[in-house]
């Protein structure tokens, strides 16, 4: 869903800079962009780290809470409280600032008009996702919707996809995986001969030491019934 279906108009370092700069005055004379700085590396490395990730994603608020607090250790402060409020300004900013990609809606709905099962699996915490799927009304879009907080397990573990797979009763070499992050989304699916195609888009997020290749990928999931009609006249 996010980063595929959903984009963020605003880059994350815009965010955070956005909410430094509300507390300037509360900075004591540090300059907003040393702030920023400090928080972007403390960010860099929170997400670095497959475990932290996994933990971090599954309660937002409380790990770019401890992001902020890094970046103030780091900074000689211990006025937590003031981090923790840029935490939640930036939390609070970067959760409204989602928006649906470029004619999503009318590819999710082409593709049922044309009977294709539909699955969504989604990394992270239930109350944020469900969140996202009302306020955009995607669920009657979707024959299956799988989230993290609410399995066992999340991406890239191959459960979610062999999980995914059943529900829709359907074979690894008939279905296709749509997704942004080369290690969650498209290496797992590779390994189980699910044809993966990525979206070109980059997870603020997310991270990809091993530059697993896609079978191809497209800049928008707007193409996919085009490529559709391809495959089919082959």
């Amino acid at each position: 869903m996010d980063d595929t279906i959903l984009l963020w108009e605003i880059p994350a370092p815009k965010v955070w800079e956005s909410a430094i700069n509300r507390y300037t005055a509360e900075l004591g004379g540090v300059d907003p962009q040393v702030v920023l700085k400090v928080i972007r590396a403390a960010a860099d490395w929170y997400w670095s780290d497959p475990s932290r990730h996994r933990t971090g994603r599954l309660d937002l608020p409380a790990a770019r809470r401890e992001i902020g607090r890094m970046a103030f250790e780091k900074l000689g402060r211990k006025d937590f409280e003031l981090a923790d409020k840029i935490a939640d300004t930036y939390n609070a900013e970067r959760e409204k600032g989602g928006t649906l990609a470029p004619g999503a809606i009318e590819t999710l709905k082409n593709l049922r008009k044309r009977g294709i099962k539909l699955a969504m699996i989604t990394n992270g915490a239930s109350d944020f996702q469900r969140a996202k799927i009302e306020k955009f009304n995607l669920a009657p879009l979707f024959d299956n919707i799988l989230i993290e907080g609410e399995f066992i397990c999340g991406k890239p573990d191959e459960r979610v996809f062999t999980h995914t797979l059943e529900k829709l009763k359907v074979s690894p070499s008939a279905a296709w995986m749509v997704g942004d992050n080369p290690d969650f989304d498209i290496a797992p699916c590779r390994s189980l001969g699910i044809y993966s195609l990525m979206v070109d888009g980059k997870s603020d997020d997310g991270f990809n030491p091993h530059k697993i290749r896609p079978d191809k990928t497209i800049h928008n999931i707007s193409e996919i019934p085009d490529l559709l009609d391809q495959a089919q006249t082959r």
